[in-house]
């Protein structure tokens, strides 16, 4: 099944198409693709918003595909949840990647806290060919790192330590992030409710 994915991060294209590679969905992106302004509310409501933009932005281009449309962030309970929602904004407008996470490191650090518990939450929001919504959100605790750890991934994941294996998301390989990250989660719970619908419909 082609569905097109409402991102222009090729990282996360590239996590997505690895988690969905044997579920027989192929995922694309539409190079007209034009970014919605997100709210600040809800990851479901910022998933939800990209997945019916990109769709009418392909029924105007005349085509006639199902989508998919996702929304992430890091929560921090020192920090009182931020980044949040905002974990694509952190830091103002215009600052790196790089620049996002010294600024959580270091508001991090002024708390004094001990735990550095955080957590990485996903939604992800589904539109078939015909329209039909399907929307799910799952999540993954952890810990902060003291400071960046790794080269892999991207956003903020040289400094989210995977306890299992007291190792950040920059220090896993791909293969292994995408094994057990919040993402993954969620693509997971998502096949499934697919699944259950069609069932459920006969199809």
């Amino acid at each position: 099944m082609l569905v097109y994915v409402a991102t222009k991060n090729a990282g996360k294209l590239r996590e997505l198409r690895a988690m969905f590679a044997r579920s027989g969905w192929q995922l694309e992106a539409f190079p007209g693709y034009a970014d919605v302004a997100e709210g600040d509310r809800s990851y479901a409501d910022n998933a939800a918003l990209k997945a019916r933009a990109l769709r009418e932005q392909l029924l105007v281009s005349g085509i006639r595909a199902a989508v998919l449309g996702d929304d992430s962030g890091l929560e921090v309970a020192a920090l009182g949840g931020r980044p949040g929602v905002l974990s694509a904004r952190y830091g103002g407008d215009g600052a790196s990647w790089s620049e996002r996470r010294a600024t959580l490191l270091r508001e991090l650090r002024a708390t004094g806290d001990g735990e550095r518990l955080g957590r990485f939450v996903c939604a992800v929001h589904f539109i078939d060919v015909d329209g039909e919504e399907i929307a799910v959100e799952r999540d993954l605790a952890g810990r902060i790192a003291l400071e960046e750890r790794g080269e892999q991934g991207f956003s903020y994941d040289p400094i989210f330590v995977y306890e299992p294996r007291g190792l950040t998301f920059g220090e896993l390989s791909e293969q292994e992030k995408n094994a057990v990250s919040h993402r993954a989660r969620a693509v997971q719970a998502l096949l499934e409710a697919c699944e259950a619908a069609r069932a459920g419909t006969g199809r």
